[in-house]
């Protein structure tokens, strides 16, 4: 009847749409800092368990917990300050390669708890081991001028897991007759000065070859990884011949070329050396 009124060009009434959006009661305002929150509550509680483990362990398992968890700065200190040369350790005073940020200079300090009881008694007591060996060694390659050089082929370096004794060839100086298992003369009165040496001193003994990289040039049968391991087989028999028991003797490894002490010269004949771990 409405159509019937409106005339025929008449256009229809426009229909109104009106949309009304509800906030929900109590709204919620995002989660950002349930993430902070979340994130501060790990920390407490990582802080916390530090607490912990200092109170309930000893000087000696929080040394070795350190020692864990710093394995690379562990390695870099073994081939940094002061451990080249004439049976070259490192020293604390030593410039070293640490990746600080800021340059070294050589001096470190060091804050020491007035009621510790591990620490510098221990490094003191390390320390003495290395300087008795020293001499040891000293007086055993005094006898003439010809063993008495023999001196700057032998790296003493401390470790974590005890004291090293790097055998060092050089340009003048061979371990082993070129592409063998063979000790040359030189090297078999080293090595029985490092057995008089190592002998009076407690713990077992780690034996491990390295290798230039040098290629293999003794035959199809032969590589890098064999001659390493074969020298120090050799090194550990030469060594039971100078009174070494058997006993002491924990493992025997070859790395070839793997560990290289001049990193930047992989031919280098001082990559070449015999490593004898004394474990603590």
């Amino acid at each position: 009847m409405a159509a019937a009124k409106r005339g025929r060009n008449e256009p229809p009434p426009p229909v109104i749409v009106k949309k009304v959006v509800l906030a929900p009661a109590g709204g919620h305002h995002g989660g950002a800092w349930k993430v902070a929150y979340a994130d501060f509550v790990t920390a407490m509680m990582a802080f916390f368990l530090l607490l912990w483990l200092l109170g309930a362990t000893e000087e000696n398992q929080r040394k070795g917990l350190a020692d864990y968890f710093t394995p690379t700065l562990v390695k870099m200190r073994e081939q940094s300050a002061g451990a080249n040369g004439m049976l070259g350790g490192d020293s604390i005073v030593s410039a070293d390669n640490y990746p600080h940020r800021a340059g070294q200079t050589g001096t470190q300090s060091l804050t020491i708890p007035r009621d510790a009881s591990g620490g510098p008694k221990e490094g003191a007591t390390r320390q003495k081991s290395i300087d008795k060996m020293k001499k040891r060694l000293e007086e055993r390659l005094s006898s003439e001028d010809r063993l008495r050089r023999l001196l700057r082929q032998v790296r003493l370096v401390d470790t974590t897991e005890g004291i090293r004794i790097d055998l060092v060839d050089d340009a003048d100086f061979s371990m082993f007759e070129l592409g063998t298992t063979m000790l040359t003369a030189d090297a078999a009165k080293l090595v029985k000065a490092i057995a008089e040496t190592v002998a009076p001193e407690a713990g077992g003994l780690t034996i491990r070859g390295h290798t230039d990289a040098t290629p293999w040039k003794g035959g199809a049968l032969g590589n890098n990884w064999a001659l390493s391991a074969g020298r120090a087989v050799a090194t550990r028999q030469a060594l039971i011949r100078d009174g070494i028991t058997q006993t002491r003797f924990r493992r025997i490894e070859g790395v070839a070329d793997r560990e290289l002490l001049i990193k930047n010269d992989p031919a280098d004949p001082r990559n070449r050396r015999i490593s004898i771990l004394l474990a603590r």
